[in-house]
């Protein structure tokens, strides 16, 4: 046996981690603390926040108690110096009320929805007070460049 230390990765396989390792995780806590009484959306909440901070690596995620709602809110910035965004986790199950989705909508327009399905996949949907235009597909845009410089070959 060699006595050089022991990298990072033979100390992950040797102490994995607990099973539980979710119900420790600071963050975890802190969200049940909020006491918002639905434990599927602060595990909701708890998984977006994973996703925003680890994978996207959003500043500043923290999470946000709605007591009017009953809901766990998570606010973060997308890169440093951004605005504050607003995020509502939402388990795929449950629905939501135009007047919850307002009530969000006043604290941050826009804001972010994320449901979350039961195997953990994520879907982000930007959401605003009133009704946008939506940006057309890059396809679209070309087809039409394209209808363009035939008219004008065609003359």
């Amino acid at each position: 046996m060699s006595n050089l230390p022991k990298t990072i990765d033979e100390d992950v396989i040797e102490n994995p981690l607990p099973s539980n390792w979710i119900l420790q995780h600071p963050m975890y806590q802190y969200l049940m603390n909020l006491d918002v009484g639905d434990s599927a959306q602060v595990y909701a909440a708890f998984l977006v926040y994973l996703d925003l901070s680890e994978v996207r690596n959003w500043k500043e995620v923290n999470g946000v108690g709605c007591s009017e709602l009953q809901l766990v809110l998570l606010e973060g910035r997308e890169k440093e110096g951004d605005p504050l965004q607003v995020v509502l986790p939402l388990p795929v199950h449950r629905g939501i009320s135009h007047r919850s989705v307002r009530s969000v909508l006043a604290r941050s327009s826009p804001m972010l929805l994320c449901v979350v399905a039961s195997d953990s996949t994520l879907v982000y949907q930007r959401m605003c007070d009133g009704l946008l235009t939506p940006e057309p597909p890059v396809s679209i845009q070309d087809q039409g460049r394209r209808q363009h410089r035939k008219r004008r070959q065609q003359q």
